[in-house]
């Protein structure tokens, strides 16, 4: 294992991503909340992480406590906040690392209200390359995002048509319910999307719950079900 940089060597002087990011953000189509970041938690963060500032990843965890897209449907990890409480390391420990924080093969990065989640591919979900995956919670699969990387995600995010990419999960009302929720809830929705009673969101029953639950349900326990009953 190699010896873990100190803040010194991961901050960029020369060449950093944050002056492309906010520029990505003043030019968003979608409304973007830029949480700011607490000192103490960005420095911890940043070295825990061990990216540097020229990458668009360690600028969003070093200049921010998280991004709230859309109306806050889509939150983006950074070093944590108020509003959104879970820091990206923080988040992956013991889900993208064994509890001996070993990596597993991949790495969150976002998450939506409806549990869905999305994920850097380090070998677990594709080829290994770092692109971006996400876990749908109509199919219960990690579905590659047509070869984005971290660098393409944010534009993606900040200016793709959200209404067309979740259609399918969207229901009339949907801006209250998700504006009553905080950076730690996600909805927990019955029947389950993957179902064919939970095709239409609108008549399904949703609740704020944990998010951490919702991860577990949908990621872990939902997909080893399904598995188990096809054996």
């Amino acid at each position: 294992m190699s010896p873990q940089r100190p803040l010194q060597e991961l901050l960029e002087a020369t060449e950093p991503a944050w002056p492309a990011v906010q520029r990505w953000i003043a030019e968003a189509k979608n409304s973007v909340e830029v949480l700011p970041a607490e000192e103490a938690q960005r420095i911890q963060f940043l070295v825990e992480t061990q990216v540097t500032t020229r990458s668009p990843m360690g600028a969003v965890i070093y200049h921010t406590g998280g991004l709230l897209i859309d109306q806050g449907w889509l939150r983006v990890l950074g070093s944590g906040h108020a509003k959104l409480p879970r820091s990206m390391p923080a988040w992956n420990r013991g889900r993208s690392t064994t509890p001996e924080g070993q990596p597993l093969g991949f790495l969150l990065i976002a998450d939506d209200v409806v549990g869905g989640f999305f994920a850097l591919d380090g070998g677990a979900l594709g080829a290994g390359k770092g692109e971006v995956f996400y876990f749908a919670p109509a199919t219960l699969r990690w579905e590659p995002m047509n070869g984005m990387k971290y660098s393409q995600f944010l534009p993606w995010s900040f200016n793709s048509n959200l209404a067309d990419f979740y259609k399918s999960m969207r229901w009339p009302g949907w801006e209250r319910e998700v504006a009553a929720l905080n950076g730690e809830q996600a909805l927990s929705i019955y029947p389950f999307l993957c179902t064919k009673e939970g095709k239409n969101i609108a008549n399904c029953s949703r609740k704020a719950c944990p998010v951490s639950e919702v991860y577990s349900l949908n990621v872990i326990e939902l997909p080893k079900q399904l598995a188990s009953r096809k054996e």
